[in-house]
């Protein structure tokens, strides 16, 4: 049976303002790609574009063979074209298509995701963040199983502040290390240490939970979120339509380097007009060191260096987190993210 994918082909309202900017190819691009399981919509443009993200701008897909125009199957065709001295993708069935009938099942439709799924699902499925007057105000763990130091997978636990029965699958985390704006100094969040789950088993106060994972020992005084249902989007790549302005505060995982499949927290979010689906430029400044006609030591400020791109999947309201995608050279705190 022939997995289904549904491709994500969205129109883009920035789009218009790319009518000056014409579309680049990488060099000596493929006439064709051969779509496979596991492909990636950025991955497939990829191949074509020089700049991946902007594929709502020319792909087209061939409506004579697919019906449905946002569909694609394995095993189908990734054409270049050039229409109107511009390029475009579109889609071709395999010709042996007649011969071998297929079975299309709704029951596994999956989309084409625009960035690797499996990286970027933990951090949507657990809390990354608290912002400022949150922690204070969530359920926490009140007493453990027998007076236990830590909980572990199967350990029982109460806790305060679960009002009903409503929501009964809580992830548990620990407020971990602040996040600190690299501009004013500000500690505008603190990062969420993922500890676990539990399922409620008995709803009061204090209620009775129980640990169905442990990934780190838990204990009293720990705090709990809902867990939402694990989700991936299907993202739609676009720049911001006005000016960003950002800075990395952090690189996921407390390293002090990143490079591509990493994942980077901004010191900007939706209340600055960030938002899933935007795409960044990373740049760094550059400074010469030499010595001037007298001997001295001295350091030349260059012009700044555009070196990553980065795709924001989770945003907050003042921190966003954003999957490194494309990278030269090793991402650092303090470089700043802009329009790309």
């Amino acid at each position: 049976m022939a997995r289904i994918i549904s491709a994500l082909i969205l129109a883009v309202t920035a789009a218009c303002a790319f009518a000056a900017e014409p579309l680049k190819l990488v060099d000596n691009p493929p006439d064709r790609h051969i779509v496979v399981p596991g492909d990636t919509l950025w991955g497939i443009s990829g191949k074509f574009l020089k700049q991946p993200w902007r594929w709502p701008e020319v792909w087209r897909m061939n409506q004579a063979e697919i019906k449905n125009p946002h569909l694609i199957y394995p095993g189908d065709i990734v054409l270049l074209d050039h229409f109107g001295g511009s390029p475009r993708l579109k889609i071709a069935k395999p010709m042996n298509n007649k011969l071998q009938p297929k079975i299309y099942s709704e029951a596994v439709q999956q989309a084409i995701p625009s960035i690797p799924p499996n990286i970027i699902e933990p951090y949507i499925s657990q809390p990354l963040i608290i912002e400022p007057g949150e922690h204070d105000g969530l359920a926490r763990i009140v007493a453990t199983q027998e007076d236990r130091l830590m909980l572990g997978s199967g350990d029982t636990a109460f806790v305060s502040g679960i009002p009903d029965a409503s929501i009964e699958k809580w992830n548990v985390f620990r407020r971990g290390k602040p996040l600190k704006d690299p501009e004013t100094g500000e500690i505008i969040a603190h990062e969420a240490f993922f500890l676990g789950n539990m399922r409620l088993v008995q709803p009061g106060e204090p209620a009775v939970l129980r640990v169905t994972l442990a990934k780190e020992e838990m204990g009293r005084g720990d705090r709990l979120l809902p867990a939402p249902p694990p989700e991936i989007i299907s993202y739609a790549p676009h720049r911001p339509e006005q000016q960003i302005a950002a800075k990395v505060m952090s690189i996921y995982g407390g390293v002090n380097e990143g490079g591509p499949g990493y994942v980077i927290s901004l010191n900007r979010g939706k209340n600055e007009g960030l938002e899933i689906g935007h795409v960044l430029a990373l740049y760094r400044d550059r400074v010469a060191t030499g010595m001037d006609e007298d001997g001295r030591r001295v350091q030349t400020a260059l012009p700044e260096e555009r070196y990553a791109l980065a795709f924001v999947f989770r945003v907050f309201n003042r921190v966003a987190y954003a999957l490194v995608v494309e990278s030269s050279k090793s991402v650092i705190i303090g470089d700043s993210a802009r329009n790309p």
